[in-house]
């Protein structure tokens, strides 16, 4: 095929990129028509969902099925080039994101696991997948069948050399089509099961806990290969630019997969789905220029988070809700428990194959060989319920004893009532950490461990305790801390000198298709830690409220609390979203219902609570409370967006949130955003009639468009310094100077700088020089300079330093001179 263009080795790095969630209802062409706005708007790249082949009608595209092609429902490998020729004449690339770890397990689209299906473990094709055929007797379990195979014989049927259930279609194995139905069954290299069955018979490596997605070994330099080769091939004809790798805590050596990577693609800018927990570090060898952008996010959302109003809403919390201490009370007992919901229930499967390859590396060693099956079970999940981490890494960054330390062993150890069956916790810690033996075996093992871990701390964290654990539901997000929701200014400039000089071009998020609530929302909900009193008043005006007027009450005291956090965050007036996202949380939670088990009445419950209001009358109190935090929002909202601009990293924006953008939880977050490109070119036009969502669009754009004009503010060559700032709102002032030449200044926790009296004499001490705003124009400042007058119009301020110009020289332009220190010229 044709080259499109003579593209460099390494094209530049982005400056800022735009997350555009492709599906069916929003394909190339729609992103195609987009283009002229967004380049107009600022952004460098487009950071495209994954493009390849997925399950017909899928809405985002990590179903991957045929690695070989661009999916036809969004377009095809012509739409794809159309959107890259249109891109690249308006200034933009193209990032898309690509999926290593799985694909969808779905035969009759995935023609790999098809093969793999009738030919059995010889297929060519079966070394693509992570099976472990001997503990299914030399058949994989496809866990697919409404009730158990008895009750559902008559659904199967025999269609030539296909075996066909519901939508389902299986290949039949060579010579078995004219068997007798009970016999066929047997005879094929795969098993029909009831879905239950996956939680313990399961014999392939997931996604997580889902079974509709099956496990790819990238780590074979085959299947690499031919999952890579179309990607590549896009890469080197200029087509694609970057890339982002979803996932790679699932891979079974992500270091070498990255370094791979790194050289298929000849160094390109590429980011990691990396989920790090609150200290943790990206491991410094892996070729990345960083990660997505979660760490990013929990520091700006913690920098508008008030610290002690965080803990007086937790004490509330506790009183109002009542919740044992391991039901949502305490976060690290809420954790710990859901850890054990998770180990022993979804992941049970995998918990028995680390235990029979625990054994088998035990057996050759007449020191270990004697330690049950269960006592290694037991040992492998009391220390995995405790790592604080993702996933240990061996190489390539902190060794995995930093979070299997001897505290946590000792821990694990009080799970036994024998010392010396409690001995089975340093066994296994030893071969999580290689300490014994050597080989494939012991190597297979310590990257089966870490990948369960992975899978441990993603459901019963960001699947289940972020919906235990409420009082403040902005802390709940991908990445987040909720033990330590605040970050100080201090922290928070200590963090972005970090990132400056170890990853300069790593990603920043505020909002992304797996946000539970995007940062507006989250905004908001920020709000009630300077407020806590306020918030308390308001539960018991709305609950006396309920009772006197006869209201719908929520089933439960913890449900109300998580429904009028939520509606203060999202806003009013609101339809059938906040609905199913009250009901996801509940299922998501597994307190009274869940998603295999449905509590039918209390899912009625909540569903008559959310659609009253929620709680009926109080809905208008509960509006008018939301209404008076508004300019406090506003703040928080403009605030986290110019930092997130001008921070060190490379901001990647989610569609739709250059302006107001407020959604929940998936599928609401991943809805099509259609695009009005005219709000962008008349915005000046009724600039005394803003709204919050057009000033959130004239600073984007104002940022956007700065870090294109001079990127080398921004980029690794660039500095980062923070700025003095000083009065008695000096903590509620946040600055900092890029290379010199710019300075961002926000306002945080505005509701206490009010209750405290406002910023009076404060003062933000500018670096040297004359500094233009560029969100208000027409000003200048110099010198010490007012924070009053800074933030006049907005509670932020985004200043260029203008270029010296000589006494002479000023003179003969006749060009006055500068005003007074803090004054605008």
């Amino acid at each position: 095929m044709t080259p499109e263009r003579s593209v460099p080795l390494v094209p530049p790095p982005p400056t800022a990129t735009y997350r555009l969630q492709l599906q069916p209802d929003f394909p190339f062409a729609d992103a195609e028509a987009a283009v002229p706005y967004l380049a107009s708007l600022g952004v460098s790249h487009l950071h495209l969902s994954p493009v390849l082949e997925a399950v017909p009608g899928s809405t985002h595209g990590y179903d991957v099925v045929d690695h070989a092609r661009v999916r036809d429902e969004l377009g095809g490998e012509v739409g794809l080039r159309a959107l890259s020729r249109t891109a690249r004449a308006h200034g933009i690339g193209l990032v898309v994101d690509i999926v290593p770890n799985h694909m969808a397990a779905v035969p009759r689209h995935n023609h790999a696991l098809w093969e793999t299906l009738r030919e059995g473990p010889s297929s060519p094709c079966a070394r693509w997948f992570d099976i472990d055929w001997d503990a299914g007797d030399g058949r994989v379990l496809l866990p697919v069948l409404a009730r158990g195979i008895g009750d559902e014989l008559e659904r199967l049927r025999v269609d030539g050399d296909v075996l066909r259930y519901q939508e389902h279609a299986f290949p039949l194995r060579e010579g078995t089509e004219e068997l007798p139905l009970p016999k066929l069954l047997d005879a094929q290299w795969y098993r029909l099961g009831w879905w239950r069955l996956a939680r313990t018979e399961l014999n392939y490596r997931r996604f997580f806990t889902i079974s509709d997605l099956i496990g790819v070994r990238v780590e074979d330099p085959e299947v690499f290969d031919a999952t890579h080769g179309k990607v590549l091939g896009l890469l080197r004809e200029g087509v694609v630019e970057g890339l982002r790798v979803d996932h790679p805590d699932g891979l079974a050596d992500p270091g070498a997969y990255l370094q791979r990577l790194h050289e298929a693609t000849g160094g390109r800018w590429t980011v990691v789905e990396k989920i790090l927990a609150d200290g943790e570090r990206l491991p410094a060898a892996w070729p990345v220029a960083g990660t997505t952008g979660y760490d990013a996010l929990r520091h700006l959302d913690g920098l508008f988070t008030d610290p002690a109003g965080a803990g007086e809403l937790l004490g509330q919390y506790r009183r109002f809700t009542a919740p044992p201490a391991d039901r949502g009370g305490d976060w690290g007992a809420t954790v710990r428990r859901a850890a054990y919901k998770v180990i022993t229930h979804e992941l049970a499967a995998e918990t028995d194959r680390l235990t029979r390859e625990a054994a088998a590396l035990c057996a050759p060693h007449p020191a270990l060989r004697d330690h049950a099956p269960w006592a290694l079970r037991t040992a492998l999940q009391e220390l995995l319920v405790r790592l604080p981490v993702y996933r240990p890494y061996v190489s390539g960054g902190a060794e995995p004893a930093s979070v299997l330390t001897v505290a946590a062993a000792d821990d694990a150890k009080a799970a036994f009532t024998v010392r010396e069956e409690a001995e089975a916790v340093d066994v296994v810690r030893d071969l999580a950490l290689g300490r014994i033996g050597s080989g494939p075996g012991v190597d297979a093992f310590r990257a089966r461990f870490a990948q369960t871990a992975s899978a441990l701390r993603a459901k019963a964290v960001e699947d289940t305790a972020f919906y235990r654990h409420a009082p403040l539901l902005s802390s709940a997000e991908v990445g987040g801390s909720p033990e330590r929701p605040a970050v100080a200014p201090e922290a928070f400039h200590a963090y972005c000198a970090r990132v400056q000089r170890d990853w300069p071009y790593t990603g920043t998020a505020l909002s992304t298709h797996d946000t539970k609530r995007s940062a507006d929302v989250r905004a908001g909900i920020a709000v009630l830690t300077q407020c806590p009193q306020r918030w308390a008043d308001l539960l018991v005006e709305v609950t006396e409220q309920t009772a006197r007027m006869g209201g719908t009450c929520a089933p439960d005291p913890q449900l109300a609390w998580a429904a009028w956090q939520t509606a203060v965050g999202f806003g009013f007036p609101y339809d059938e979203r906040l609905q199913q996202a009250l009901l996801k949380h509940v299922r998501e939670a597994g307190l009274h219902t869940s998603w295999t088990e449905p509590n039918e009445a209390y899912e009625k419950a909540v569903t008559a609570f959310a659609e009253a209001g929620p709680c009926g009358p109080p809905l208008y109190t509960v509006a008018e409370f939301a209404a008076g935090l508004r300019p406090h929002v506003r703040a928080n909202v403009l605030g986290a967006t110019l930092l997130q601009l001008t921070m060190p990293g490379v901001p990647d924006l989610y569609q739709g949130t250059e302006g107001e953008y407020r959604t929940l939880v998936d599928p609401d977050n991943r809805r099509p955003v259609r695009f009005q490109a005219h709000v962008l070119e008349h915005l000046e036009e009724h600039r005394d009639r803003w709204d919050l969502s057009e000033e959130k669009l004239a600073l984007t754009a104002a940022a956007l468009r700065l870090r294109r004009r001079r990127p080398e503010l921004f980029g690794g060559a660039a500095t980062y310094e923070p700025l003095s700032v000083r009065g008695p709102g000096a903590t509620h002032c946040v600055a900092f100077a890029r290379s010199g030449e710019l300075v961002t200044a926000v306002t945080r926790l505005s509701l206490r700088l009010t209750d405290a009296g406002g910023w009076r004499t404060t003062e933000l001490v500018l670096p040297e020089g004359r500094w233009t705003d560029l969100l208000t124009p027409g000003r200048e400042f110099t010198g010490h300079a007012r924070v009053a007058d800074l933030f006049g119009e907005l509670p932020v301020v985004l200043l260029e330093r203008v270029n010296r110009v000589s006494p002479d020289a000023r003179e003969a332009s006749g060009e006055p001179e500068s005003s007074a220190p803090g004054e605008p010229a």
